[in-house]
């Protein structure tokens, strides 16, 4: 009996999301609040986030190797209620996989994108403390962001997953790679420092945006924040900020942004 009704659900499952699709994704960045993000949207009673964090459907090349990708690989990490609207999941590195947006566009152009950057200096020392904490990196931050173009280019033609400390950090390149598929009224761009220090004003700016009930005695969430191995030093730090100042001031331009913190 409990085969039967499993096997039934699952049939439902499958039918309802053969007529609908995913309608938004959280796309970036790395290291930049998605997991808070994702867990706030979580408890949204109208919304269906994907039964996990992290799916990387369209930034997996073996999804999409032999013409059309099977999408009920994808569909398969969802279980919508009657109650919910919309579907949506956080995987942060499509926005920065060369072919993702497109990829995203092909599956449903109607699409809503969400973008949560964090100052490129900050996010590309967190990236670094990530890996070293998993073990996948292994030299001092200072060395591993003065080698970054060398180590990269094994992972040519595409982007290197791990090492991408400074890459990651271009985020206009990725804006435009994104708008140029989406209309930017389809894009929310917003800052990590509101999402911490104003979280219900800012989730209901993503309410607004993505059409749904306004959030409601918000609980700030501090979420997968680790411990770090060493802080940056000044020597460091200017070296990043010689990087993406020209970055950080044109962000400013394009958004209407004061980031001047972000240079500090």
């Amino acid at each position: 009996m409990k085969t039967l009704v499993k096997e039934t659900s699952r049939l439902i499952k499958q039918l309802f999301l053969k007529q609908r699709k995913v309608d938004f994704v959280i796309c970036g960045t790395q290291k930049g609040g998605t997991t808070a993000l994702h867990a706030y949207l979580e408890e949204h009673p109208d919304i269906c986030m994907a039964d996990k964090k992290e799916i990387h459907f369209f930034d997996n090349e073996e999804h999409f190797s032999n013409g059309k990708p099977d999408y009920s690989k994808y569909h398969v990490w969802f279980s919508p209620k009657k109650s919910h609207n919309l579907l949506g999941e956080a995987t942060p590195i499509y926005m920065y996989w060369n072919e993702s947006p497109r990829r995203i566009w092909e599956y449903n152009p109607n699409m809503k994108l969400i973008v949560v950057l964090r100052n490129p200096i900050e996010r590309a020392h967190s990236h670094w403390n990530m890996e070293r904490s998993k073990n996948a990196e292994h030299l001092s931050f200072l060395e591993a962001i003065k080698t970054e173009q060398e180590r990269c280019r094994v992972a040519l033609p595409q982007q290197h997953r791990v090492y991408s400390y400074i890459d990651r950090g271009f985020y206009m390149e990725q804006l435009r790679r994104v708008w140029s598929y989406f209309t930017k009224n389809r894009v929310l761009v917003m800052k990590i420092e509101d999402l911490k220090g104003a979280p219900e004003q800012t989730l209901n700016r993503v309410s607004e945006f993505l059409e749904v009930r306004r959030f409601t005695n918000v609980v700030s969430k501090n979420v997968h924040s680790r411990p770090y191995v060493t802080s940056m030093s000044e020597k460091e730090r200017e070296y990043l900020r010689a990087i993406f100042e020209p970055e950080i001031k044109e962000l400013e331009t394009e958004l209407n942004w004061n980031c001047r913190n972000w240079l500090g």
